[in-house]
């Protein structure tokens, strides 16, 4: 739906990136914790753990700088602004936006912070 020339943000545009963030960290953690569930050799090569996260990783954050580029966009659209003293459906939907921007960048940080470990870890000890 179209609004003042631009997508309607609402409660789902604005959970989105932190939902892909929240799949990413469940993704990377189960994986390498079922790798190395066994513990009978804690010097098992999890190369190919450390490839799928990569590779999630990569997914994950085209996504949200997919977000991030239109919450951007949109935000800069009406001029920015930080402030949102007005009862308006224009000034809720720059919040919204502002709101989007600002969680998907929160989110694209989270998930390169959680990806560290597999540039430390080389082995399940």
């Amino acid at each position: 739906m179209q609004v003042f020339g631009k997508t309607q943000d609402n409660l789902w545009t604005l959970i989105a990136a932190p939902t892909i963030w929240g799949f990413h960290f469940l993704f990377s953690y189960f994986l390498a914790a079922y790798r190395c569930a066994p513990n009978a050799d804690i010097f098992k090569d999890i190369g190919g753990t450390r490839v799928a996260i990569a590779g999630v990783t990569i997914v994950c954050l085209l996504l949200i700088l997919l977000i991030l580029r239109r919450a951007w966009r949109e935000w800069r659209a009406e001029g920015g602004g930080y402030q949102n003293a007005k009862d308006t459906p224009e000034a809720r939907e720059r919040f919204l936006e502002f709101s989007t921007l600002l969680l998907a960048l929160l989110s694209l940080a989270a998930v390169l912070f959680e990806t560290m470990p597999i540039f430390v870890f080389w082995d399940c000890r």
